[in-house]
């Protein structure tokens, strides 16, 4: 059966002219279909297109919300640090004083003994700071950052290591007069008090009253607290370091041995036993059982230490 089929007729009024067009019905079928559908099908692609957008947009959203709380725990680690770091500075603030006249009786100390205190020790520098990263992103900000307080908490950490050493050497300096009374005798050459013959005395003999006071000089354990040769009651205090400080010619012990002390603690009283003519504390310091001047190290005058 012949397919129906339709002419369309043009007319130009001002010519005259008429022009027939024949469309079969399946041809203008599908012309009318493709124009109905295709503004529907524009429409669900734009649709689709919105939706896909959208699904971008809250993905977008999420990792935004993913760094921002990376980010916010990055900084308050930061933060942290940054707090940990300021205390740990004020902390050392107060522990890096030291009393002018120690600093200066330290300063007296034999090399061997400031060296043996303070040991060796790497140090830091800034010269990887010389060439930094570019910074593209702020976790590369963030990371620089952490790096630099890491550097700083180390070096932190190595100098007061280095303040707590010299702390140390501080409380084992012997600084302070062991009693209160008159200098007789100094370190060096003299008279024998017995024979009258030429003498090396090896330490300070201080005169005081029978019972008198005698303190440590400096922070120490005890490791001699009994009668040894021309000392008498002798006491020995190991102060760390190779340093050590005697008292001798005792009429008491206060302490035993073993003893820990710190400076200023009572340790015994003066007396006249041993190799003695009067009542006196005789007082050595040595390094490494070698001879030290104590008065080199002493920071105030015999009258002016302690009481019982």
């Amino acid at each position: 059966m012949p397919s129906t089929r339709y002419t369309i007729l043009l007319a130009d009024r001002q010519t005259g002219v008429v022009r027939r067009f024949t469309v079969g019905l399946r041809p203008a079928m599908i012309v009318l279909g493709t124009v109905v559908t295709l503004p529907v099908l524009i429409g669900m692609g734009a649709a689709w297109k919105a939706k896909a957008d959208v699904a971008d947009l809250y993905a977008s959203h999420a990792t935004l919300e993913l760094e921002l709380s990376s980010y916010r725990d990055t900084t308050e680690a930061l933060t942290g640090q940054i707090q940990g770091l300021q205390t740990a500075l004020d902390d050392l603030g107060g522990r890096a004083a030291l009393d002018p006249a120690l600093r200066s009786a330290m300063d007296k100390l034999p090399a061997i003994v400031k060296s043996r205190a303070m040991g060796g020790g790497g140090t830091t520098t800034a010269a990887g700071l010389a060439m930094l990263p570019s910074l593209n992103s702020p976790e590369d900000t963030f990371g620089l950052l952490r790096d630099l307080l890491q550097g700083l908490e180390s070096r932190l950490q190595s100098v007061q290591s280095g303040v707590d050493k010299r702390n140390k050497l501080a409380a084992a300096t012997p600084s302070i007069w062991p009693a209160a009374g008159w200098l007789t005798s100094s370190m060096g050459a003299r008279r024998d008090p017995f024979t009258g013959g030429a003498d090396f005395h090896p330490g300070l003999d201080i005169s005081a009253d029978r019972g008198s006071p005698v303190y440590a000089t400096a922070d120490g354990t005890v490791v001699h607290a009994s009668a040894y040769s021309d000392y008498g009651n002798l006491i020995r205090i190991d102060h760390g370091f190779g340093l050590e400080s005697r008292y001798g010619h005792l009429s008491k012990f206060e302490v035993e041995n073993g003893a820990k002390v710190k400076r200023g603690d009572l340790i015994g009283r003066v007396g006249a036993t041993g190799r003695a003519t009067a009542p006196h504390l005789h007082y050595e310091v040595r390094v490494n059982d070698r001879l030290l001047n104590p008065l080199q190290f002493l920071l105030k005058s015999a009258r002016q230490t302690g009481g019982d």
